[in-house]
C-alpha cells in the first residue's frame, strides 16, 4: 500500500467528526476503569487498536475460542439484508461482517466499512481486498457520534464491539438513527451482563487474569487488553442499552442473549 493510500490518521478527520469542547459542565468520561477528560478518550482509544490491529484477528479467534464467528453470523442472519441493500458496517474493524455483507448485497448492493481508527481499516481493507472483494464495499474513517453521510441513507447499520468504546453513546444512537431509513434496522453486537452468577465469576477471572496475558504473549500488548476487560464491565447492561436504544428514537427494541448473556444483541428500527 503506498503512502498516498493510507487512511488518514485521527487527528485528519473533519472537525465535524472530531470530539468538540465540552459545554455541559460533564467533562469526565471512562476508560476503563479509569476517570479521564471526555477529551482524551478519543486519543487513548485509538493507542489502543493502532497496537492491536494486526493480531487484532488473531487474538479474537483466541480469547473467543472461536465463538465470535457464531455471534457475528448470528448477527448477519438477524439482519434480514437482502440483495440490494445499502449496509453501514460501523466499527467494522478489520472487515468479518462487511465480507459477508459484501457477498449478500451483490452488485446493486454497497456495503461501508466505517471505523474511526486507521489502524484498523488499513488491516480491513487489506484483507478484504486479497480476498477479492472490491467491488460494492467503501471505507470511511468516522466518528460514530458524527457519521458523515446523509440522512436515510442506509437498509441496515450494523456496531460489533465497539459501541463501548464510544465516549458518547447516546449522541452515536442518535446519528446512526438519522443515517437510517425508514425502516432501517440497527444492530448491537456487544459483550453484556452473564445471566448466572457462577459464569459472571468465571468470566471475570478469565477476562482480568488471563486475557491480559495472553495478550501480551500474542499482541505484546497486556495493557491494551487489560483496558478491553475493563471497558466491557463499564459498559451498559442489556436493559440500559435496549432503554438507551428507545431514547434515541428506534421502536420494536430488543435483545437476544448469546453464550448466558456473555454477549447480547440488540436490534431496533426505524419507522
Amino acid at each position: 500500500m503506498s503512502s498516498s493510500d493510507q487512511i488518514p490518521q485521527e487527528n485528519d478527520l473533519p472537525k465535524s467528526q472530531q470530539t468538540p469542547m465540552n459545554i455541559d459542565g460533564n467533562s469526565t468520561t471512562h476508560f476503563g476503569y479509569k476517570t479521564i477528560e471526555k477529551d482524551d478518550k478519543i486519543s487513548m482509544v485509538a493507542g489502543v487498536f493502532h497496537s492491536v490491529a494486526k493480531q487484532y484477528d488473531v487474538m479474537n479467534d483466541l480469547m473467543s475460542f472461536g465463538i465470535h464467528r457464531l455471534w457475528k453470523r448470528f448477527t448477519i442472519d438477524a439482519s434480514g439484508v437482502r440483495p440490494g441493500n445499502k449496509v453501514l458496517d460501523l466499527a467494522g474493524g478489520t472487515g468479518d461482517l462487511t465480507a459477508k455483507f459484501s457477498q449478500l448485497v451483490g452488485r446493486e448492493g454497497k456495503v461501508v466499512l466505517a471505523d474511526i481508527n486507521s489502524s484498523m481499516l488499513n488491516v480491513g481493507r487489506d484483507k478484504l481486498r486479497d480476498k477479492g472483494l472490491v467491488q460494492n464495499i467503501e471505507y470511511v474513517q468516522a466518528n460514530a457520534e458524527y457519521l458523515p453521510f446523509e440522512e436515510n441513507t442506509f437498509d441496515i447499520v450494523t456496531i460489533a464491539f465497539g459501541l463501548r468504546n464510544v465516549t458518547d453513546k447516546d449522541k452515536a444512537l442518535r446519528s446512526i438513527y438519522s443515517v437510517l431509513k425508514p425502516g432501517g434496522r440497527l444492530l448491537v453486537l456487544e459483550f453484556s451482563k452473564p445471566e448466572h452468577e457462577l459464569l459472571n465469576k468465571a468470566y471475570d477471572f478469565y477476562s482480568f487474569n488471563i486475557l491480559p496475558k495472553m495478550g501480551e504473549i500474542v499482541a505484546k500488548d497486556g495493557d491494551s487488553y487489560q483496558y478491553l476487560a475493563e471497558s466491557i464491565r463499564m459498559h451498559p447492561d442489556q436493559e440500559t442499552l435496549k432503554s438507551m436504544m428507545d431514547n434515541a428514537g428506534f421502536e420494536q427494541t430488543s435483545f437476544k442473549n448469546l453464550t448466558g448473556g456473555v454477549v447480547a444483541l440488540h436490534k431496533g428500527y426505524k419507522f
